[in-house]
């Protein structure tokens, strides 16, 4: 067993929950987090550091012996940081910056799935709000209008509002314009060293700011696993007609593809189709899929970064997952739009947990007089795992009543269309 030290990259609600199933892992000796958050201040050791400056994060690595950087959001990846470490010899989990184009441009994205026999939205690429126009109006509501780059999960909108979503491409040309994908949505983590491939068990997530999927949508407001509802052998499914063409096409490129492959799905009428790659874990995804785990995360994510993942999945028989894991975001009020900040916080867990709820810090800063205060707009994520979605909903919205956060809100519906048995997909 390789003795791990790891650098988690990044400071959200996502990078708490890397750093906390990393922590679990007896082959992770050290962890340090830049620049982290007062969550992974319990478990590691934060660094205050861009983690897109690609030189500081090589020379924090190297001062700290790090054999083992993990990126935990979008925007280092696509700014070249993971090319910068792995120069230098040290193993990084995350795509190169060419690679990462498959979330840095949605238009890249639709490009390769097309050249791959990927089944996706039919899709057009607009660079005025005139061809966004026409677009819509070949496909038809509900209107699909997607923010070509980066937009921190809040570049879509979908509405049967004509002028709405002209209003939403002025902001966001270029833009592609898709036809709408009926059916459930699911996301799906697969780790790859460019060749050989590991799936996690799907997640849901929320992404509309209110109950029954009502307002604009955020970066996402909750999510649980596994996923009952979905038809039996998705996971091979999606691997065999999604994850290894991509990867084939990639290669054929010449900008392989290693790190964390998240394929968001419509699973429609006619089967699964790719809404969205994305490039790293999701987020709240990540915060109720690594609780479930059964086996070491550090070993598995250096695996992929070293390239030898094939080796590392033949010769360990420990992998798992078990029982169900729901995640509740609460946000700032104001949020998606601008969120309330300095909000003191206060309760249980905040810090760490021993039963079977914790809490993932996304949002949180200390004040001067080292008060926990909201510094963003999704501020935590109260996750419960449990052996039923309802024993999990119960002990997650139990924890959030406990929290003192008058200036915070959360949903108060994750899962529970999937506790009740009342999602279905439709039939092909």
């Amino acid at each position: 067993m390789t003795e791990l030290v790891v650098l988690v990259l990044g400071g959200g609600g996502r990078e708490h929950a890397l750093a906390l199933a990393l922590s679990r892992d007896p082959s992770v000796v050290a962890l340090h987090c830049a620049p982290g958050n007062p969550g992974t201040a319990s478990i590691a050791t934060n660094h205050a550091l861009d983690p897109c400056d690609g030189a500081a994060v090589l020379a924090l690595a190297t001062s700290l012996g790090v054999n083992l950087v993990v990126v935990g959001p979008e925007a280092p990846l696509v700014a070249g940081v993971t090319d910068a470490v792995r120069a230098a010899g040290i193993a990084c989990f995350g795509p190169s910056a060419e690679a990462a184009r498959l979330e840095g441009s949605k238009q890249f994205a639709k490009e390769v799935m097309v050249a791959a026999g990927v089944p996706t939205a039919a899709s057009v690429y607009c660079t005025t709000v005139a061809e966004v126009a026409e677009a819509i109006d070949r496909f038809g509501p509900p209107y699909v209008v997607k923010q070509d780059g980066l937009a921190a999960g809040k570049g879509v909108i979908v509405t049967s509002d004509r002028d709405a979503a002209l209003a939403h491409a002025a902001d966001a040309l270029p833009a592609v314009v898709e036809e709408f994908l009926d059916g459930p949505e699911a996301s799906l983590f697969v780790v790859t060293d460019g060749r050989d491939v590991f799936p996690f068990p799907p997640a849901q997530d929320f992404k509309r700011v209110g109950e029954g999927d009502a307002g604009p949508n955020t970066g996402g407001m909750g999510a649980y696993t596994p996923l009952d509802w979905t038809p039996r052998g998705l996971i091979g499914d999606v691997v065999t007609s999604v994850v290894v063409p991509t990867l084939a096409e990639m290669d054929r490129r010449g900008t392989p593809f290693a790190g964390l492959l998240y394929v968001g799905l419509a699973l429609t009428s006619r089967g699964p189709r790719v809404v969205e790659f994305n490039v790293r874990f999701g987020d709240p995804e990540t915060q109720v899929v690594l609780p479930r785990l059964s086996f070491g995360l550090g070993g598995l994510l250096y695996a992929a970064a070293s390239g030898t993942l094939g080796d590392y999945l033949t010769t360990t028989d420990r992998f798992g997952f078990t029982g169900y894991a729901v995640g509740v975001v609460v946000a700032a009020d104001g949020y998606p739009g601008t969120p309330a900040s300095g909000g003191r916080i206060a309760g249980p867990r905040l810090f760490g947990s021993d039963d079977n709820v914790h809490i993932i810090h996304a949002g949180t800063s200390l004040d001067a007089d080292g008060n926990l205060v909201a510094s963003g707009g999704r501020v935590l994520t109260i996750v419960a795992t449990g052996d039923t979605l309802d024993d999990c909903r119960r002990d997650a919205y139990a924890a959030i009543d406990e929290l003192h956060f008058p200036s915070g809100f959360c949903r108060r519906d994750i899962a529970l269309r999937a506790a009740q048995g009342e999602i279905e997909t439709p039939s092909r």
